[in-house]
């Protein structure tokens, strides 16, 4: 099963894990109101089921609901290693101290889930 960012942020929330505000956007225009409603600083993030999207541009750090809209005509249509993105994902930014990478994956040979953690995030990760 491949989740968007956003959909695992919501199975996240359902099992009372607790994640930043966000709201999916499929329009420039939906990105800016997500960015009025949300106050502040924001992320557009790319919704693809690839890696790779900080460094292909299609994660952006914006303080207005008009940088969040600019910035969301850029990404959507955007080829991210073969996949287009269709939709962003704006979530509330937050001062970042440390990163950690996270990943839950299924282990085909031994037909069980396999967790990875590292305390090295950010995006040379993937």
């Amino acid at each position: 099963m491949d989740l968007y960012e956003y959909q695992g942020k919501e199975l996240l929330r359902h099992y009372d894990l607790e994640t930043l505000p966000g709201i999916v956007a499929g329009t420039p225009e939906e990105a800016g109101r997500a960015a009025e409603t949300l106050g502040g600083t924001v992320a557009i993030k790319a919704q693809v089921l690839t890696g790779g999207r900080g460094k292909a541009g299609g994660i952006k750090v914006v303080n207005s609901p008009r940088e969040a809209e600019e910035a969301a005509g850029q990404i959507l249509g955007m080829d991210i290693r073969g996949h287009t993105v269709g939709r962003v994902y704006v979530e509330h930014g937050e001062k970042i101290d440390r990163e950690f990478y996270l990943s839950i994956t299924v282990d085909r040979t031994a037909k069980r889930p396999l967790i990875l953690f590292s305390t090295e995030g950010g995006v040379e990760i993937e």
